[in-house]
């Protein structure tokens, strides 16, 4: 009888490697894959997905059971990051929450002081993310590319309104910009090719493809998350970088996380329920090529440790 022959696709390209951390930090390596995720008779994976823990600037308006998770710890960056540290994050996510014009329109004061601390507190590579509004972006993070300067902090969000700003201090100050477009591999690959031609090499850039959570969107950002995966393997360099999705961010927004009154009882009891929606939203996008997934809850970062050690069991 003929032995079964598995098919094996060889691919042109691979994910190009970002290393963040480093200058008297700890370090990390993520992408270098050529093959997609779980296929290991294919290629070869050197970095398995890296898990980073959201810490903010300020006091969270989160569900109860997740900032009882956390405790006190919420009311001091430094002190939050020690403790994700503690619950086994690989990178650090600080959000600048309070330079939301909404919020408390803080500024580079402000942020500068923030990250000063969460570098002093930890030896963990940090990523740092502002408000989601394109000037105050600007205005938060050119002030924090300074203060880290040559430590390769990943710095987001970087859009098509404010890329140029974003590029420049990444080249100036060493880090690596994280381009974020909505859901859509053109979008992608149109902002690194605009991110290219002003100066950044592609060792320099993530892809954040905004995240749509387990029942908000999951499906579509898993069918783009892949392309852009497909599109890299087949030789693309600008869908070659390794992709950050901001899992906790959107998994903990949504109802099925947040509510507890007037639910179905089949529902469950709310926080094992939300742990839950992020871990399965996060293991779902890991299976189709997410490099980081950024999480709240550390039960979550337990989990997707424990399904990281049998990704790597089958190597």
């Amino acid at each position: 009888m003929t032995p079964l022959q598995i098919p094996v696709e060889k691919w042109a390209g691979k994910v190009t490697e970002v290393k963040l951390g480093g200058n008297g930090r700890k370090d990390i390596t993520i992408g270098g894959e050529n093959t997609l995720p779980f296929l290991h008779f294919e290629g070869t994976f050197p970095h398995q997905p890296a898990l980073a823990i959201e810490i903010q600037d300020m006091e969270p308006d989160w569900p109860a059971d997740l900032l009882l998770s956390w405790g006190d710890a919420v009311k001091d960056p430094g002190q939050w990051a020690r403790k994700a540290a503690e619950y086994g994050a690989d990178i650090v996510a600080l959000r600048l929450r309070s330079a939301h014009p909404e919020v408390e329109n803080s500024g580079a004061e402000k942020a500068k002081r923030t990250v000063a601390s969460v570098l002093e507190a930890v030896d963990l590579p940090l990523i740092v993310l502002g408000p989601e509004v394109a000037e105050k972006d600007n205005e938060v993070l050119l002030a924090v590319s300074e203060i880290g300067r040559g430590q390769r902090l990943a710095l987001g969000n970087c859009t098509d309104k404010n890329y140029r700003a974003i590029a420049a201090s990444c080249l100036a100050n060493e880090h690596v910009a994280i381009a974020k477009a909505p859901t859509d591999v053109n979008l992608s690959k149109q902002l690194n090719m605009l991110l290219h031609e002003a100066g950044l090499p592609m060792s320099s850039v993530l892809t954040d493809p905004t995240t749509g959570a387990l029942g908000y969107g999951l499906e579509y950002t898993y069918s783009v998350v892949e392309r852009l995966r497909l599109s890299c393997l087949s030789g693309d360099e600008m869908t070659s970088t390794p992709i950050i999705c901001t899992v906790g961010e959107e998994s903990w927004k949504q109802k099925e996380s947040r509510s507890s009154q007037d639910i179905p009882e089949s529902w469950g009891a709310q926080e094992r329920r939300a742990i839950i929606w992020e871990s399965i939203t996060s293991a779902i996008l890991a299976t189709a090529g997410a490099d980081i997934v950024v999480l709240r809850h550390p039960r979550s970062v337990e989990l997707i440790k424990e399904m990281n050690g049998k990704w790597l069991s089958m190597t």
